[in-house]
């Protein structure tokens, strides 16, 4: 059994998959061919947004709109610790203090009123610049984006989405990337719920200025001419083989996030008397299930159980980020964010793809049962 089955998506795909990159081998335009021009009008078409820009990997794009939002020393940017560190890393890259804050323990995602604290404990200091908060979709599902608008726009913030799991999900009817945020970034690691074969990412603004900003920066700070630097940039650009790869991707995208959603409610039915498993949105608003993501007991022993019975499993994350060495320094040690803390000890990931079969639903819930009640 596959954690995530690419195999059988490539199966289903094949054909399109191949006439793609062999039309771009055929044309040779491997830097900013016409596929990726094609992808960014699907992209936008798909997710209600204004302008979508492209670009290397979804780490680049949060690094992309933090910089077009002109971010950088004596600014801080409040953000989860209980997430992955690339949505940390930018932050410290360009001169930011991260500032982090805990999560909630239902959802995983960011934890309101812990970062309005946050916020306020700045703001009493004094020594930094409220600038942002950056707000993680994790395991795909959206978080609270109304809340999020109100918390940034009373206290002046930027509002950044890292949608790198939660591109594909609806929140009350809207697309994540629709305008719910300032920036939304996503990622197109072959992981991720619409994944490539390589690296790439995306951000989507409805904002005409940012978007030209963030494509100038991709592009080594370029203007109107080839040669015209107008301002300091980066070589953050999707390959052309990679936009031709996910527009067939994208095209069967809908399809697949209605099988992922089938998976997580059959998980749900299946195992919420044994475990504490996540809580389902309900229409109009809808995970995008880049993880089904339970929480346990005794993990390891669970995990152990679950490999001898032949069901992969992962934990995402085994420690928040305010306690990974690279950046205590900038959280409040131990005990300072404890739900991020109490998650990073019970979570567990379950296999979660289109394309898993009745019968291998039916082996990861028995295992999982066998293992929590051993």
């Amino acid at each position: 059994m596959q954690f995530i089955d690419l195999k059988a998506q490539y199966a289903e795909l094949k054909s399109a998959i191949n006439e793609g990159i062999a039309a771009v081998l055929e044309r040779q335009a491997f830097i900013q061919g016409p596929e990726v021009r094609e992808l960014e009008e699907a992209l936008a078409a798909f997710s209600g947004a204004r302008r979508v820009v492209t670009c290397a990997n979804g780490t680049d794009a949060l690094q992309l709109a933090l910089m077009a939002l002109e971010i950088g020393p004596g600014d801080a940017v409040f953000v989860p610790s209980f997430t992955y560190t690339a949505t940390a890393e930018v932050i410290l890259l360009l001169g930011a203090t991260p500032v982090f804050v805990d999560a909630d323990p239902q959802t995983f995602n960011i934890d309101f009123a812990s970062a309005e604290a946050a916020i306020g404990r700045t703001l009493e200091e004094g020594k930094l610049r409220p600038a942002a908060i950056m707000t993680v979709d994790l395991f795909g599902q959206p978080v609270d984006y109304d809340r999020a608008r109100e918390l940034a726009d009373r206290y002046g913030l930027a509002f950044i989405s890292d949608a790198a799991q939660g591109f594909g999900a609806d929140y009350k009817g809207r697309r994540v990337g629709s305008g719910l945020a300032d920036v939304t970034t996503t990622s197109f690691f072959p992981a991720k719920p619409l994944g490539c074969y390589g690296d790439g990412g995306a951000i989507f603004t409805d904002d005409d200025r940012l978007a030209d900003v963030i494509r100038s920066i991709c592009l080594h700070g370029k203007g109107e001419a080839k040669y015209d630097v107008v301002r300091v940039g980066v070589n953050s650009r999707l390959d052309t083989l990679q936009a031709a790869i996910l527009l067939p991707k994208l095209a069967n995208f809908a399809k697949e996030l209605d099988a992922r959603h089938a998976v997580a409610n059959a998980y749900i039915a299946r195992l919420k008397q044994y475990v504490e498993t996540p809580v389902a949105a309900a229409d109009p608003s809808r995970f995008a299930w880049a993880q089904f993501t339970i929480k346990v007991d005794d993990r390891d022993a669970v995990q152990g159980r679950l490999k001898e019975a032949g069901v992969p499993s992962n934990v995402y994350y085994p420690l928040p980020m305010h306690l990974q060495p690279a950046y205590r320094k900038y959280g409040g040690g131990e005990g300072s964010l404890p739900a991020a803390e109490a998650l990073s000890k019970s979570v567990l990931s379950l296999p979660m793809h289109p394309y898993l079969t009745e019968s291998e639903i039916d082996q990861v819930c028995n295992a999982v049962i066998t293992a929590v009640t051993a």
